[in-house]
């Protein structure tokens, strides 16, 4: 691994695999509109390479930072001077910022990244709030944490309902929560929603099924309550079968791209000390989908 030679700031991602990554091209594209010289690119970094890789981008004072995916989201905290308060209650890191004295700060944007889509329902008063979650892997820790955050009670469905509970009971503290096992909502049930005039339901896929080369999400739409939100944190397809089915069931949905974006865009401020420019997210979203 050698320390890029451009005499210009840079920040980039680093996953293993990261070929697939598609955070180049939305910080690139900032980078572009804004005008600024400087650079973000993607670093394979191998899970026993960690360690050194942070060593050595540590001492370079044009290095901001980086993002992190798969599967160094928890190793990586234990390696880093400080955490935010978010990040050590996640326990999970998806950003690292450089500070002015070298130390290295890890911070969790895919909460904010996550939630940024559903601010407009959010800011609302509603009589009672319910997410389902479906998955219990790490990017569930990060929406179990929002989402509790925001008044929701939370079911949280995964193959482990054992894992479920602990989750619950580590990130979402304090609340009437369930957790169940991810077969319960494959079938159909002929349960009577109540009214839910006054009610906020978001039904999110936080698993990896749908994904390209995975098998898809079996939900029953009879599971959902009227006027539910449906979430879908997938983003290779970003049309998956389930938020397909959702839109033929007539519901609201919400594709990954909106919490890859949002979540982007709250690193790339804190890398490059400015917001980026939102006023270009549909010319995004194209590129993306290219």
């Amino acid at each position: 691994m050698t320390i890029p030679s451009a005499d210009k700031l840079y920040a980039e991602v680093i996953g293993d695999p990261i070929a697939q990554s598609k955070s180049p091209l939305i910080h690139g594209f900032w980078l572009e509109k804004c005008g600024l010289d400087a650079a973000y690119d993607k670093t394979r970094v191998a899970p026993d390479g960690l360690a050194d890789y942070l060593t050595e981008r540590k001492a370079d004072k044009n290095w901001r930072g980086c993002n992190v995916t798969m599967p160094h989201k928890q190793a990586i905290v234990p390696l880093l001077d400080q955490l935010t308060p978010l990040a050590q209650r996640i326990g999970a890191v998806n950003t690292v910022i450089r500070q002015e004295d070298g130390s290295l700060l890890g911070h969790n944007t895919d909460v904010g990244g996550f939630l940024e889509p559903l601010q407009s329902h959010l800011s609302q008063d509603y009589l009672f709030r319910m997410a389902r979650i479906l998955g219990t892997g790490g990017a569930a820790r990060a929406l179990v944490t929002g989402l509790s955050d925001q008044g929701m009670v939370i079911v949280l469905a995964g193959r482990n309902v054992q894992k479920a509970a602990a989750m619950l009971e580590e990130q979402a503290k304090g609340g009437d929560h369930h957790s169940v096992a991810l077969s319960h909502f494959s079938g159909p049930t002929d349960f009577a929603f109540d009214d839910r005039e006054g009610c906020l339901d978001v039904i999110v896929n936080a698993s990896p099924l749908g994904m390209r080369g995975q098998p898809p999400l079996a939900f029953d739409f009879s599971h959902a309550p009227p006027g539910s939100i449906v979430y879908d944190i997938v983003t290779d397809p970003v049309e998956t079968r389930f938020l397909q089915d959702a839109k033929a069931a007539g519901f609201e949905t919400i594709d990954g791209l909106a919490m890859l974006i949002g979540q982007a865009a709250e690193a790339f401020a804190l890398f490059f000390d400015q917001p980026p420019p939102r006023g270009f997210d549909t010319d995004l979203r194209k590129r993306l989908m290219e």
